[in-house]
């Protein structure tokens, strides 16, 4: 099987918003119905984008690189037969369904060294 990077993009939210509890509780159920059907290899989400440090070159910002209306939130690997079932898998990401969106791209190689849970 092959092994995919499923990158979840989210709307910006407003300065100080939250997600509601509700939309953790679909995103933790559907994280548990990757896990139960084996496809989910690993997953990690992401401090608030306000948390984030940007380097380029000798240059350090706090911050994104760009201004945007989407930030990536989060990403999990997924193990699928083929690119149309890793998109099938994607698919029924909720952030999908509420304004955000998912990148899925093929994993080439890589090394896990020392992967520890959070």
């Amino acid at each position: 099987m092959a092994q995919y990077a499923v990158f979840m993009y989210a709307p910006t939210l407003e300065e100080g918003a939250e997600p509601t509890p509700n939309e953790d509780e679909l995103y933790d159920r559907h994280s548990e119905e990757l896990q139960s059907s084996g496809a989910m290899v690993l997953a990690f989400a992401l401090e608030d984008i306000s948390k984030a440090t940007s380097l380029r070159g000798d240059i350090i910002t706090d911050g994104p690189f760009l201004e945007t209306k989407e930030v990536i939130v989060g990403f999990y690997v997924i193990e699928a037969y083929d690119l149309d079932e890793a998109l099938a898998i994607a698919r029924k990401n909720p952030i999908v369904k509420r304004g955000g969106g998912v990148e899925v791209r093929p994993i080439t190689g890589g090394i896990v060294v020392g992967l520890a849970s959070m």
